[in-house]
């Protein structure tokens, strides 16, 4: 089943003109709208959140738009400009989220994410990161996902929130209370039913379909039937000319999975083919399926390493066949290498003497499309004293940078996050504890070294200029090695709550 993403840029234009203006461009506190021509009257096209603020809309007449804000700034509107800036977003979007992809003019954008999800974390991990991930720059933006384009697009524009996660098979009752306007149906339809005294959705339902058809036209019952998922609306991938894509036509349509697999092998040989010409390798690959009734199956697949391995890129889009419903049968195969980096030739090494440096890249990327690529990582580390702060997670095939942790103090194998209270008997202000009762469990120390004084970070947070821990190894009678701290000096109230906690525990 199809999972659509709307992504909706409700201040698309001024986003796009702001970013365009560079350090130029007025604070976002500063209002500002886009004016154009309509007819003979200078109106406004679009506006930003700080001119919608002040009652500025869309449809104004400029003139008044100048008298409600004296200090207006406003520039000329520049549709084609945004209608190749949102092609351009589109095709960023389908590098990194999803294989089917395609803008949805003025201000939006269509993502099919079926099987795509998994590699975000999930869809409601992958809807708040894509927003966040345009808001750093600089671009407003709500998602919504649903099974239906018109679902989605209803969801994303009308309900509050940045995202808006409809489970499968939810859709009509998601979309039961919105006003009749999320239906994308023309102004005079919405009109005509205003007057008739229907307001929301679900006011349709109830209603018998001839009538309205009779008066309104065909167009109510199709937004309608596609919203439900009655009528099928199918997205139109977008496809940039550079693209490296290969494809194949049958004269009679395919499904048994041995066949997919031949056909994507030799699918691989050409693109790869492809790739050696051009001297990249590909991170991202994307294999589209039209299938007889019309609608779309994809299915996608990424490399930790540029890849252009035939046996090695074969072997992961066969791995996940099964995930591929041909339904009465496939007639065209699409591969797209989607994401390319550069990937010279290299000889590879026959030394009997020098030690090969083995490439676990090929686990990785097996590993990675099975659990997703967010749950596959590795530790580095970051400079901090803090021991929280003082790791990170990179991607598993990251190049070393050389950087290690400080080796003058141990630390634990397993850290506690957050740091668990204990209590203990210890003799202030630098004494280990005597004991500490931790899960319920008394521990007498045995053995104990410290204290490891750690300071905040006070370019960080002003609470964290007084700031301090002292830190102790302690083992119990048990031989069990565990790191506590206590919050505070063990003298000034203002460098901490003077409590303990245990924050790891060592191998």
């Amino acid at each position: 089943m199809a999972r659509v993403v709307s992504l909706f840029l409700p201040t698309w234009s001024t986003d796009r003109a702001r970013r365009k203006l560079g350090p130029a461009a007025p604070s976002p506190e500063i209002p500002l709208v886009m004016l154009g021509r309509d007819r003979r009257r200078q109106v406004v096209m679009a506006a930003d959140a700080a001119a919608q603020r002040l009652g500025l809309r869309v449809g104004m007449p400029a003139t008044t738009a100048r008298v409600l804000v004296p200090d207006l700034t406003a520039l000329d509107h520049e549709a084609l400009a945004d209608a190749e800036g949102l092609e351009r977003l589109a095709v960023w979007m389908l590098q990194r989220y999803a294989p089917i992809v395609t803008a949805d003019p003025p201000d939006g954008i269509i993502l099919d994410v079926a099987g795509a999800d998994h590699l975000h974390g999930g869809e409601a991990a992958m809807l708040a990161g894509m927003v966040a991930r345009l808001g750093r720059a600089g671009l407003l933006a709500k998602a919504a996902i649903a099974d239906t384009w018109g679902a989605a697009h209803a969801l994303a524009r009308f309900t509050r929130g940045p995202t808006c996660v409809v489970p499968m098979g939810g859709a009509q009752e998601a979309i039961a209370d919105l006003p009749l306007a999320s239906l994308r149906l023309p102004q005079d339809v919405l009109e005509g039913l205003r007057v008739l005294g229907f307001v929301r959705v679900s006011d349709l339902w109830a209603t018998p379909r001839a009538p309205l058809t009779l008066r309104f036209g065909p167009e109510l019952g199709r937004r309608l039937d596609q919203a439900l998922g009655h009528a099928s609306e199918p997205i139109d991938p977008i496809r940039p000319a550079d693209l490296i894509e290969v494809r194949r036509s049958f004269p009679e349509p395919i499904g048994a999975p041995e066949t997919l697999a031949r056909y994507i092998g030799k699918l691989v040989v050409q693109l790869c083919e492809g790739l050696t010409a051009q001297g990249v390798g590909a991170k991202r690959l994307d294999l589209i399926c039209h299938r007889v009734d019309n609608t779309l199956q994809a299915l996608r697949v990424g490399t930790a390493v540029p890849v252009r391995d035939v046996q090695r890129l074969t072997r992961l889009l066969t791995d996940k066949i099964e995930t591929i419903e041909p339904g009465f049968g496939i007639e065209i195969l699409s591969l797209t290498a989607t994401l390319v980096e550069p990937l010279a030739a290299r000889q590879v090494a026959t030394s009997l003497v020098e030690e090969s440096v083995p490439d676990v890249s090929d686990l990785v990327d097996i590993l990675a499309n099975r659990v997703g690529e967010h749950s596959i990582y590795r530790a580095a580390p970051v400079a901090s004293d803090v021991p929280e702060r003082s790791v990170r997670r990179i991607a598993a095939m990251t190049p070393e940078t050389g950087e290690t942790w400080p080796g003058h103090w141990p630390r634990p194998a397993r850290l506690l996050q957050p740091p668990e209270r204990i209590e203990t008997l210890a003799l202030l202000p630098d004494h280990p504890p005597v004991w500490f009762t931790w899960r319920g469990i008394r521990r007498r120390v045995h053995r104990a070294d410290g204290p490891e004084r750690v300071f905040g970070e006070w370019w960080k947070r002003d609470p964290e200029l007084a700031a301090v821990r002292d830190y102790f190894q302690l083992e119990d009678d048990a031989g069990e090695r565990y790191w506590v701290f206590r919050a505070g000096d063990g003298e000034d109230a203002a460098t901490g709550s003077h409590r303990w906690f245990l924050h790891g525990v060592f191998g």
